[in-house]
């Protein structure tokens, strides 16, 4: 699977390293991803996700199973 969070969409982004010399390269920043397990209670089984920690705080915040429908609404297979 590719580095992108299934809630928020969030993928890498390119930047520039920049050296004590002022010396500008190419780089990548990465987000922070997790792959978590749910139970979800309403369906009686555990979900797998691949998250970042922003996602996580949004189902905590929110709801596992409004964040599952939320997804299966998009397109997203769970």
């Amino acid at each position: 699977m590719a580095r992108v969070c299934q809630v928020t969409g969030k993928r890498p982004i390119t930047g520039n390293k920049v050296s004590h010399s002022n010396i500008k390269t190419k780089r990548r920043f990465l987000p922070n991803l997790q792959t978590k397990r749910f139970f979800l209670a309403e369906e009686d089984k555990w979900v797998t996700i691949k998250l970042s920690s922003e996602a996580i705080r949004t189902i905590n915040k929110n709801g596992l199973y409004s964040v599952v429908k939320q997804l299966r609404a998009s397109g997203v297979s769970i």
